[in-house]
């Protein structure tokens, strides 16, 4: 062997084993979505792809998800190290739970607003809060919007509503029937399961909670309390990586929802864009955000909710917001100036 194939060959070896000790650097996070592969989950999938959690000493995999409470039991139980799920879903598993160890813990809000709202036909006559007394809704049990309504109804007077239960994928189709007067649900999601059963969106009346009077929180990342103690540098690299990349979705949706194509390729791309884009309208980029901050939470705020989750959840002990919220992981305000122009 000469000297200059000696020396190409070793440097050839300790590059690969330089890459094996990159690779073992990596610190596997397994991430728990709310729901399924649809137009918010580029949020995430875009830091995923453009390799951000990689370059954050991360090695992330990104799952979909069957709701925000299945997100939270997965992220206690251990199997998820993180997840994204409703901050009332996390509430409700703390107060319900108090003896359960491991509780998963809040580290950044993404939803500044819940996207609950009630959502009625024009034909119905229903135009405000007050005309929902003495009407008929509809949601399935466990649907965030519902189980919130009475902080709604509270707060608008509303009275002697009746409820029909069904299964998620019934519940545009109960309201276009008739059988009911109207629905409670995700605002960007049941608007266009609506549409895509044929009702024009002139034709619809849509009341997120967050504009009348209920000022909940939305989705929130959550954390095991293991990592989060045992390192916290992880979350602090995950959550700076998501805000590069949530940055990016939010400046260019239509580019950022090739991402959830890659991961589902059967998805109907303009309809998951047009939903991306009305989360980040309503719940991301809302007036509240940008008065708070991106990733932020205002402690006044967070503790009404909990108060109010309490009494509407019927919760076993009383949630303490304290408990459940860590934002000391969060990455700079410099960072978390990511929210897009206001729309004038």
């Amino acid at each position: 062997m000469n000297k200059r194939h000696f020396f190409t060959t070793t440097a050839a070896l300790l590059a690969s084993l330089g890459a094996l000790g990159t690779a073992h650097a990596q610190t596997p996070i397994k991430f728990q979505l709310d729901w399924r592969f649809e137009g918010p989950a580029a949020l995430f999938l875009q830091s995923e792809a453009k390799g951000y959690y990689k370059a954050a000493g991360l090695d992330v995999s990104i799952d979909a998800g069957t709701g925000s409470a299945a997100a939270v039991t997965r992220v206690a139980s251990g199997t998820y190290d993180m997840g994204f799920a409703d901050l009332a879903a996390l509430m409700e598993f703390h107060a319900n739970n108090p003896d359960t160890p491991n509780k998963p813990v809040a580290v950044m809000m993404v939803y500044n607003n819940t996207p609950a709202a009630v959502l009625a036909l024009k034909k119905s006559g229903i135009t405000k809060p007050a005309d929902l007394s003495g009407k008929k809704l509809g949601a399935p049990v466990f649907d965030s919007g519902r189980k919130a309504f009475p902080i709604f109804e509270k707060v608008n007077k509303v009275t002697n509503v009746a409820w029909t239960s069904m299964d998620p994928p019934l519940r545009e189709t109960m309201l276009v029937r008739g059988d009911i007067d109207a629905i409670t649900g995700f605002s960007f999601t049941s608007l266009l399961n609506l549409e895509a059963r044929g009702v024009k969106t002139e034709d619809v009346v849509i009341l997120p909670f967050a504009d009348h009077g209920v000022k909940l929180y939305g989705n929130v990342i959550i954390a095991h309390p293991k990592l989060i103690q045992d390192n916290p540098a992880a979350v602090k690299a995950f959550l700076s990586a998501f805000t590069k990349g949530a940055k990016e979705v939010m400046a260019s949706p239509t580019t950022a929802i090739e991402t959830v194509k890659a991961r589902d390729g059967i998805i109907n791309v303009p309809l998951e864009t047009r939903r991306l884009q009305l989360a980040i309208d309503s719940v991301i980029a809302s007036p509240d955000a940008r008065r708070e901050g991106f990733g932020q939470v205002d402690n006044a705020r967070l503790d009404l909710m909990a108060s109010q989750v309490s009494q509407a959840y019927a919760t076993k002990t009383p949630v303490n917001a304290k408990a459940l919220w860590n934002g000391a992981m969060l990455p700079t305000k410099a960072e978390l100036n990511v929210l897009p122009p206001a729309k004038k």
